[in-house]
């Protein structure tokens, strides 16, 4: 029969639905959106169920969205969190505990569906189960919410025919059962929980006296527009801050490219901010300064200032010009974000730096900050640091924690990770001990212990040199460290314990002693691995995510080309002679000037990049020694030697400028055949790398630029782009440039307008192209960490393609050809350190490694296959539970704190 409702004549809640549901058997239901109905259902009709409701509903999702459980899960997210449901239901919080109380207990399913595949949902309509087993079917205009049932004005039929009932039944199952159909996602369920009992902290001082970390960043951009923080950002950025809290903080966050170190600095920097009241100063490479500013700004809603030579800018583009070098010290924000090149140019401005106390100094590609000596056989020297360790050296004494970052703590050689540890422990001596302490001494020693080349004996008295200075905090141990700490009164910023101690301690503390020995104190819990924090995306890759039974990060292969011996460029006579002219003046360099180091071998690296490369440089060196003009390319230590090489000599020999001579003519006459840019051209074209988008790389802006040039005049019909520090990107189109900012360069890559973008670089950290699907290396850099650099601009989330390729060109027998020793030496020393490949070797780079270095093999197949840092920095992170907190510190009361500048 069939009966018909109008909410004008009756409230359609109480004369239709409560009636019904009462004591029924179950619910199926056709709503609409999920983001704007549902949230409102729960009532006691649901309650009253016996079995289950079952509601299906629209999802601003696209088809695409849900081929894979976490982009579904992704998805949802983003809508729900785009209606800004903290905001929109605060007020209804006994509502939406009902709403989470039936959804978790089985008693209410939702199903969304992309409005793609459909459409939108407009009809509306349900069958209930009546409690006496009898069904009845209803359709109408009623939306599943609480105005739909109790405000609007809506009509209703029903019909309990079996006709009916069968007729809206199975229109109900098609979008259930439906493949694109996907149940909400746990996120929002825990959402709605978390709203419900959301409490708002209005003041800072309120916070400080339960300060977590999660009340401040869980309503953030990088929660409610991202997809939130992985558990190993989350377990870094809590260790930071407790340790902060405590004593100060000071860790080198080493993990690899792609795994979100900016987010987990600025995220530590934003709570060390709100919970002291000192400055925060971000020391960065140029070409990230802005990005620096710009993320903290979009995922974190946290305003920053950026010094920029003349002056600081805030997060708005608001200038503050400088009066005098002194001005530096007049930050407007409470977190100042510097140039690292201020600081390795020697700048008068950055001294004024050094006359401020630190709440903390963050320090990204922290790598860069070295010693001059460099090198085997040179490990237990005094360091000579460069200008930028030298002042990282001065400041770290100025602050209360310090974070260094950087994908490759080491690069060639183990000391260099000892030395990233050497700038934070001197203000600490929790990281390396006091003045005196065995650490600090005898670095090389240090190392062979932690990596297994040395040991000592169980009951030798030099053990204890070891383990009491520093002696490690309680939080590695409570029965073993801090049960000593406790007998001996140590308090928690403490850590150095007098060498006569021991033959004070009672006999049972002195075994306590021999246990920690005997449980691997040398590979677990030195300072090595207390203070360099190290994650893989192997780890990532491999570990399934419960909520949507993936890995947490998608893998992307990479198909590495180029390596092998075969592939390897045979250098052209033509090129061979002016090859033979390079290496003889770099030869003549090395026996008259006394300067170190790779700048001797600049000219031969510029031929081996591009034949015009090689002829630019000699020319300038012919023309203009002694006033070289630093490029964009240089690394900071090179434009250190190149000063040194100026004072030297200002004036080449004649030996020397005729050997140039004849290199710049054998280069004019065959400068247009260049191999390695007919092989670019063969792999775009014949191997078709075109179509899968490219990303051309070179270390010289001079490379990069007649590449592009070149590439416009032979592929008329498409733009080539050029990427490049300062203001020298832009846009090839059949020969002619156009500049262009770098933003518009990354958002026509992301547009998909451009599908071959030449880069250098400068510029190439923090650039990100998920779009394009091949790499190619025109030239290899002497510096590993930028080949990592580079693979990590393709290979990274969002990546379009599940394998990508790259191809490193070198030349056979050329200087490029001691890049393979320099890596594979390399590989030894990560893989003793830290158990672990650099994301940069794999397939047949890891290959060549082991064959070049057979001893670093055998060492590599006996370490265990779960070293101490992969157990500690990935297996003992579990769950880290932010997403649960309820309490929240108001967002204009923090912007407000973080607006203060230095005082």
């Amino acid at each position: 029969m069939i009966y018909r409702y109008s909410s004008r004549r009756k409230r359609l809640d109480t004369s239709f639905l409560n009636e019904k549901l009462k004591d029924a058997i179950s619910y199926d239901r056709i709503a609409g959106y999920f983001s704007s109905s549902i949230i409102e259902v729960a009532g006691e009709a649901i309650e009253s169920i016996q079995g289950c409701a079952r509601i299906v509903c629209n999802s601003e999702m696209k088809k695409e969205d849900v081929v894979t459980a976490s982009a579904a899960v992704n998805a949802m997210r983003r809508e729900w969190c785009s209606i800004k449901p903290e905001e929109r239901y605060m007020d209804i919080p006994e509502r939406l505990e009902k709403l989470y109380d039936l959804i978790k207990s089985g008693k209410l399913l939702i199903k969304v569906v992309p409005n793609d595949v459909f459409g939108l949902i407009h009809g509306k309509a349900g069958v209930i189960t009546l409690k006496d087993g009898r069904k009845t079917a209803f359709i109408g205009s009623v939306n599943e919410s609480y105005a739909g049932w109790k405000l609007n004005y809506e009509i209703l039929w029903e019909d309990d025919s079996e006709e009916a009932v069968k007729w809206v039944q199975e229109e109900f199952d098609y979008f259930w059962n439906s493949p694109y159909a996907v149940l909400l996602a746990d996120f929002i369920v825990e959402d709605i929980k978390r709203i419900s009992r959301r409490k708002v902290v209005y003041s800072i001082e309120e916070w400080r006296k339960d300060p977590e970390p999660a009340s401040t960043v869980i309503e953030s951009p990088v929660y409610r527009e991202e997809l939130g923080l992985w558990e190993h950002q989350k377990y870094f950025i809590n260790m930071a801050f407790n340790d902060h809290k405590k004593y100060g903080a000071r860790y080198v966050l080493a993990d690899m490219v792609g795994l979100g170190k900016t987010v987990q600095l600025a995220m530590a920097a934003q709570l060390m901010a709100l919970y002291g009241d000192k400055p925060i100063l971000v020391i960065v490479p140029k070409t990230l300064i802005w990005q620096w500013q710009d993320e903290m700004n979009t995922l974190l809603d946290m305003p920053s200032a950026v010094w920029d030579g003349k002056g600081w800018v805030d997060e708005n583009g608001i200038r503050y010009p400088a009066n005098g070098d002194a001005a530096i010290k007049k930050c407007p924000r409470r977190i100042g974000i510097i140039s690292q090149g201020l600081i390795t140019a020697n700048s008068e401005q950055v001294q004024h730096l050094l006359n401020l106390e630190y709440e903390c100094v963050i320090v990204d590609e922290a790598h860069r900050a070295r010693r001059k000596n460099l090198g085997p056989g040179r490990e237990d020297e005094k360091p000579e640091p460069n200008n930028l360790m030298k002042f990282l050296l001065e400041i770290s004494k100025r602050t209360k924690s310090m974070l260094l970052a950087t994908a490759t703590p080491v690069q060639l050689y183990p000391i260099e990770a000892w030395d990233l540890l050497y700038i934070l422990a001197q203000g600490s001596d929790a990281v390396l001990g006091n003045a005196f302490s065995m650490w600090r001494k005898y670095p090389q020693r240090a190392i062979d212990l932690i990596t297994g080349k040395q040991t000592l004996d169980r009951f030798d008295r030099e053990n204890w040199e070891w383990i009491r200075n520093p002696f490690p905090p309680a939080s590695e141990g409570e029965t073993t460290f801090g049960f000593i700490r406790k007998q001996l009164g140590m308090a928690d910023d403490e850590f150095v314990i007098r060498p006569e101690v021991f033959d004070q301690l009672r006999e049972q503390d002195k075994r306590r002693i021999f246990r920690i020995i005997d449980d691997n104190f040398m590979t677990e819990h030195n300072p090595f691995i207390r203070h360099i924090v190290r994650r893989t995306r192997d780890y990532l890759e491999n570990t399934i995510n419960p909520e949507t039974g993936e890995p947490y990060l998608k893998k992307i292969e990479v198909e590495l080309m180029g390596e092998s011996d075969d592939e390897a460029i045979i250098l052209p006579p033509y090129l061979q002679e002016a090859y033979n002219y390079a290496e003889e003046f770099c030869e003549l360099l090395k026996k008259r000037l006394k300067t170190k180091g790779f700048f001797k071998t600049l000219l031969l690296r510029r031929i081996g990049s591009t034949i015009i490369a090689g002829k630019i440089t000699a020319e300038r060196m012919l023309n203009s020694w002694g006033q070289l003009v630093l490029e964009e390319d240089y690394e900071e230590d090179e434009v250190e030697e190149e000063k040194d090489l100026q004072s030297e000599e200002k004036n080449l020999t004649e030996e020397e400028r005729n050997c140039l001579k004849k290199l710049i003519e054998a280069l004019n006459i065959n400068k247009e055949r260049d191999p390695k840019y007919n092989l670019v051209l063969k792999l775009l074209i014949e191997d078709k790398w075109i179509e899968r988008g490219c990303i051309i790389f070179s270390q010289y802006y001079d490379s990069a630029f007649w590449v592009a040039e070149s590439l416009s005049r032979d592929l008329p019909n498409e733009k080539i782009g050029l990427y490049a520090g300062g203001d020298k990107s832009g846009v090839f189109v059949n020969g002619i440039y156009e500049r262009k900012s770098k933003e518009e360069i990354k958002q026509m890559v992301k547009r998909h307008e451009l599908k071959v973008l030449v880069g250098t670089d400068a510029a190439s950290e923090g650039l990100n192209l998920q779009t394009l699907g091949t790499l190619i290396n025109l030239d290899l850099p002497w510096n590993p960490t930028r080949l990592e650099q580079r693979k990590g601009r393709i290979q990274r989330i969002g990546q379009v393609y599940d394998k990508v390729y790259i191809y490193n060109m070198r030349y056979k027998g050329s200087v490029e050809d001691r890049v393979h020793q320099l890596l594979s030496e390399r590989f030894a020393n990560i893989y003793n350190m830290f158990g672990q490949i650099p994301d940069v070797l794999e397939d047949v780079w890891v290959h060549v490694a082991l064959n070049e270095i057979e001893e670093a093999k055998k060492k590599i197949d006996a370490i265990p296959k779960q070293h101490p840092f992969e157990i500690r920095y990935h297996v003992n992170v579990g769950k880290v539970d932010w997403e649960s907190c309820a309490r929240v510190l108001d967002n204009r009361e923090k912007r407000k704190y973080l607006m203060r500048g230095w005082r």
